[in-house]
């Protein structure tokens, strides 16, 4: 996420925010911190923002230079449908930025497809690859802009204009690659092929939406909003009577099974429980269910 915005920011530039979530949140810092004007569109936490809202906002703020927002809402659990969003920046300066981190590997994304310029994500969630690496792709269009910067990128190690030279042919030195890391996602990606993406992208849907009714059938009630909820990320109230964290520390101390806690404005009010990757397996539910079963009596 930094790299996406210090490298296409300077000060005084204009971004257009889409902010339903803690990751949109944080999207506003990080571009505010770059000196940049952030104008944020807001939506209410669980819900999507509704893409003609992105486009009003960048009809009345033409001179802004990226238009930002966030695929899956870790925070929350929403989808947000953007396609709309990317077919109307292509045509125009403005550069489509979005963030696929929970996305990438659970769920299409279809870079070229939707007219997204910059586009980043992370090997932790659907890749099942080791934590520490960001995957990022920049278009044509985002790499003009990159070049014809007037000051230089405000972070060294992020700086993508000296990453491209270390990758290039010249292999001008800038890092020491993290060689273990870059191994594992080469082998993350390798099982996810072997797969197929379309047979994975269902067996997150199939398995998302097993989960989402079985906690249903114990009392949980689903927060993201209907129609928008992410398959490889559930959102729910726990059942009244339930405390937030005694509950999931019983389930980590006893179970050895992890839930997320809200974050943000629904802290202590919902739970996110993640099926991405390799972990979205039949027994991975069952054992969930059956510790919230003996749990919840």
């Amino acid at each position: 996420m930094e790299a996406a915005f210090v490298n296409f920011l300077e000060p005084g530039d204009t971004v257009i925010v889409g902010v339903n979530g803690l990751f949109g949140e944080r999207m506003s810092d990080v571009a505010s911190r770059c000196g940049a004007k952030v104008i944020r569109v807001e939506g209410q936490w669980g819900r999507i923002i509704e893409p003609e809202g992105m486009i009003q906002a960048i009809q009345g703020n033409p001179e802004a230079k990226i238009c930002a927002i966030v695929h899956a809402e870790t925070s929350t659990g929403s989808h947000q449908p953007f396609e709309e969003i990317g077919s109307f920046c292509r045509p125009k300066e403005i550069l489509f930025l979005v963030d696929t981190v929970t996305s990438l590997g659970g769920c299409d994304v279809r870079v070229d497809d939707w007219g997204i310029d910059i586009c980043y994500s992370g090997t932790q969630k659907c890749l099942s690859a080791p934590p520490g690496l960001s995957p990022i792709t920049i278009s044509r269009k985002g790499m003009e802009v990159l070049h014809s910067r007037k000051k230089q990128v405000q972070s060294w190690y992020l700086d993508l204009t000296m990453i491209e030279r270390y990758w290039g042919e010249e292999r001008f030195y800038h890092h020491t690659a993290p060689i273990s890391m870059l191994y594992g996602l080469r082998e993350g990606l390798r099982i996810i092929f072997e797969e197929g993406l379309e047979t994975r992208f269902q067996r997150h849907r199939t398995l998302g939406d097993r989960l989402k009714m079985d906690l249903e059938k114990l009392g949980f009630k689903l927060f993201a909003q209907e129609g928008y909820r992410l398959p490889m990320l559930s959102s729910v109230y726990f059942p009244r009577g339930v405390e937030d964290l005694p509950a999931r520390k019983r389930l980590l101390n006893e179970y050895n099974i992890e839930v997320g806690g809200g974050l943000g404005q629904v802290r202590g009010k919902i739970w996110r429980i993640g099926l991405m990757g390799e972990t979205c397996q039949d027994q991975n539910i069952a054992c969930l269910i059956g510790a919230l079963q003996e749990i919840l009596v």
